[in-house]
């Protein structure tokens, strides 16, 4: 890394500096605001049942905001940034890491490997969204094309790809992993297994997939859109290894997700993802104040709900025109080569 990329980190390092200490007392009220509501609306939608289940349906939208919200404080967790005791960031990331079916240790090498890596094309394939190059797609065999315009597909990332990542991936180990982190999943494993069965078997199997799998695909679904916007816009930034810079990665390579206030509060100010990115120290609710504190910070990509919405279109990442582009752009350049050959 240059000097100047290291003089650009310790610049936003010192910058950032004052947004980096938790304060017990949000981290606390936070806490409660958002795991009791999802238990207390989780029991009523329970109950609405016996009323109807468009009813159960309507709390069930609420429900899975409070779930993000939840998955938010574990997020800050596992970046040890929600409380300054490094063993009460474990002991809450573990707990409500229960609700939202992740394992602590696992999801925290990923998403720190995703912060370290974030826009690098040398390092990309742990904890990021899997983009190729439209020149890594054009040399690719028939059979990865296929694959890749799948797994790319919004009905697959979207619908399907959720509650599969939730659900199945996440009950796995993952190559490399660590003792304490294979010990961590599997215990994750046999304590949500032993919870589900309780559940199950108390409220009866088809109420507890009545009440649980609308919230659970609501709040998932939620996730993999914030986490896929947040990086896959047109102008974003995706750099050889050579010229990967850290900083630019956060400002150019992150976007921010400017929602309505209720939902800003919901997803607890993810949108504010080029912050985060620059220092994942700070805590979620000191994310906005940082984003204010410098012109540099709101001088950075930046999307609505209806501007987000362009992001479906794209596919691959340019690496000439240095832009993601869409299916007609790449059906252009693969008949131009195809002439050209």
């Amino acid at each position: 890394m240059s000097e100047k990329a290291n003089h650009d980190i310790r610049e936003w390092k010192k910058k950032l500096a004052p947004f980096e200490h938790s304060r017990l007392s949000i981290s606390v009220r936070q806490l409660l605001t958002s795991v009791v509501p999802f238990i207390g609306l989780w029991i009523v939608a329970y109950l609405s049942l016996e009323i109807s289940f468009l009813l159960t349906l309507l709390f069930a939208v609420p429900a899975a905001g409070f779930l993000v919200r939840t998955f938010i404080i574990f997020h800050d967790c596992t970046h040890y940034s929600f409380f300054k005791s490094r063993k009460a960031n474990e002991m809450v990331g573990i707990f409500t890491g229960l609700f939202t079916f992740c394992s602590f240790e696992q999801w925290k090498r990923s998403h720190t490997t995703h912060h370290a890596s974030n826009g690098n094309l040398e390092k990309r394939g742990v904890g990021d969204v899997w983009t190729l190059t439209l020149q890594e797609y054009a040399q690719a065999s028939p059979f990865k094309r296929f694959m890749y315009r799948t797994y790319r597909n919004p009905i697959v990332m979207f619908l399907i790809g959720p509650l599969y990542i939730f659900l199945i991936d996440y009950r796995f180990n993952t190559k490399g992993a660590s003792n304490k982190e294979r010990r961590h999943v599997w215990g994750t494993n046999i304590v949500l297994a032993s919870i589900v069965v309780v559940l199950g078997t108390t409220l009866g199997w088809t109420n507890y997939l009545l009440v649980q799998l609308p919230i659970f695909y609501i709040a998932t679904f939620s996730g993999v859109w914030l986490f896929y916007v947040q990086h896959q816009f047109e102008d974003g930034y995706f750099e050889h290894n050579e010229n990967w810079n850290f900083v630019e990665a956060a400002l150019k390579g992150s976007s921010y997700y400017k929602l309505p206030k209720i939902l800003q509060w919901f997803s607890g100010n993810i949108g504010y993802h080029h912050v985060h990115h620059l220092n994942s120290r700070v805590p979620n609710y000191h994310l906005e104040a940082a984003h204010y504190s410098d012109p540099k910070l709101q001088d950075v990509p930046t999307l609505t709900l209806r501007t987000s919405l362009k992001s479906l279109q794209f596919k691959l990442w340019d690496d000439q025109s240095h832009k993601f582009i869409g299916n007609r752009d790449i059906r252009l350049f693969l008949q131009n080569q195809k002439k050209a050959a």
